[in-house]
């Protein structure tokens, strides 16, 4: 029986280690061993204890074995079903880690109203909970409460924790208001100089913050001489270098310009969460902001984050690849304006219902209905934009939507060096997409679905792409290690299976 065991552990972390595209040589080089006892590993030929599974799952960012953990590991889907009724848009997952952050900078207590309860948000609260701070949930599991203690001990932090969240860099902004020095562990693949965290760097040393990088930690340094004496232009319009100028821009005493800013749904929904604060925040989606800065912050706050447009497009793809009437309920219909528009050259029949507030009284939000459409490729390719162009993380759902339509799509996704290349998956599914370049992917549709087993993509947004496609074909499917879907999707299979959806979650160990 022990034998089998380690068979079946071997073959799991063969098959995650394949997928992300690594030689045995390189998961060796990761996790400092040699690339034989690797091959050993795999083939079931050698005793493997619990912290070198968690090691490897941390290495491959894939949940190998599930131990006193109640969600789900894999997904069996009995597709070909036909989905009805009503389903809501749970809070925005972006809008919530940005807010876990920012409540840093409150001496006070905080409170968020229906926050996702997601593997990202539990990481963050690890983290929060490891440095002092107190948090809890409320209301019947419901809210959160967020108290911060009078001194964060940052040398107690939860390094493994920090490190399985890319949102860690946006502690950044808030720390420096409340040391002069720390250090902050930072995801595997990060580094100091690339796209993604220079922009970080660029913004934030204008408040004075300077950081070193070592192995797996950022060494950061505090002068309080130095605050922005003139406008802040950001070099990426991107959203968590957004939130992180605005996050040290909220506590820097006067006035702070940031320039070619983000106005996406997660920087509007940090920017009212600021107001709620008592920090002004003018220009509120555009893409100059004005932030009037407060020094001390010690209020109690009470704050229900926006709906998430990304879930609403995930929603609104499931009953298009299913094709099925489902009504989607409270979508943020400013973040998904154009994505519509698109749709409705495509041909979708769908209904709106009049607009109504969010519980943030900012947000404007819709009913939508979707019925089943003769769908027709659209003739621009499809593409991303900054808001308010087409969302980034909704162009994945078009390659399922793509698949579904007649005739050819080109889908250019320019900002992700990888995530084009992780939407061919569906081919397993019976798909017709061809990669012609590393962000250029082009979908013949319309597709028949069949089933199939696979393992999970690493990327979230096309993991669910692949989820949807198993919903639409007919027999039984088998979708692996799903973390990555937890970790920005709150109890994605039961809510779908409430709508006509079958699918079972299962664990094989």
């Amino acid at each position: 029986m022990a034998d089998d065991y380690l068979v079946r552990i071997g073959k799991l972390i063969r098959d995650a280690r394949q997928h992300r595209g690594w030689t045995q040589s390189g998961l060796a080089e990761a996790l400092n061993t040699s690339q034989s006892a690797v091959n050993r590993i795999e083939r079931g030929n050698q005793n493997i204890s619990l912290e070198m599974i968690a090691r490897i799952g941390e290495a491959l960012d894939s949940e190998i074995v599930s131990l006193g953990y109640a969600g789900p590991m894999h997904l069996r889907v009995v597709g070909g079903r036909r989905l009805s009724g009503s389903i809501d848009v749970k809070t925005s997952k972006n809008a919530c880690v940005a807010l876990l952050c920012a409540s840093l900078l409150n001496k006070g207590r905080t409170v968020l109203r229906r926050v996702a309860r997601i593997e990202e948000v539990y990481r963050l609260l690890e983290v929060l909970n490891s440095i002092g701070v107190r948090t809890r949930w409320i209301n019947d599991g419901v809210d959160l409460e967020i108290v911060p203690p009078a001194k964060l001990d940052m040398d107690a932090i939860d390094a493994d924790a920090a490190r399985r969240t890319r949102s860690i860099i946006m502690f950044l902004g808030p720390l420096l208001h409340r040391m002069d020095h720390f250090r902050l562990p930072y995801a595997g693949g990060c580094d100091l100089g690339t796209r993604t965290i220079e922009p970080h760097m660029i913004a934030l040393r204008r408040f004075g913050l300077d950081i070193a990088a070592t192995e797996g930690l950022y060494h950061a340094e505090v002068a309080r001489d130095v605050t922005p004496d003139r406008p802040i232009v950001l070099t990426e319009r991107g959203d968590t270098v957004t939130e992180n100028a605005l996050l040290a821009a909220a506590r820097s005493a006067g006035t702070t310009v940031i320039r070619n800013a983000s106005s996406n749904y997660m920087v509007q929904d940090l920017c009212f969460f600021l107001e709620a604060l008592g920090v002004k925040v003018e220009g509120i989606g555009t893409t100059t902001l004005t932030v009037h800065g407060v020094p001390t912050i010690d209020v109690d706050v009470d704050y229900s984050p926006s709906e998430d447009p990304v879930e609403a497009m995930s929603l609104l793809a499931a009953a298009v690849v299913t094709e099925s009437e489902l009504t989607v309920k409270r979508v943020p219909i400013e973040f998904l304006e154009i994505e519509l528009a698109v749709l409705e050259e495509m041909g979708l029949d769908h209904d709106r219902s009049p607009e109504y507030a969010a519980d943030n009284g900012r947000t404007r939000l819709i009913d939508l209905t979707v019925r089943p459409s003769k769908l027709e490729a659209p003739i621009d390719k499809i593409h991303p934009m900054p808001f308010p162009g087409l969302n980034i993380d909704n162009v994945p759902f078009f390659a399922a939507i793509a698949a579904s339509a007649q005739g050819k799509t080109l889908i250019h996704d320019w900002v992700y060096d990888n995530r084009a290349i992780y939407l061919t998956d569906l081919n397993r599914l019976g798909g017709r997409l061809q990669l012609l370049d590393p962000h250029r992917v082009l979908v013949e549709g319309p597709t028949r679905w069949r089933a199939a087993e696979m393992m999970c993509p690493p990327a979230l947004r096309p993991a669910v792409v692949v989820l949807l496609a198993m919903m639409a074909a007919e027999g039984t499917s088998v979708l692996r290690n799903v973390y990555v879907i937890n970790r920005g999707y709150e109890d994605l299979a039961e809510r779908l299976n409430s709508v006509g959806a079958q699918i079972e979650t299962f664990r094989d160990i």
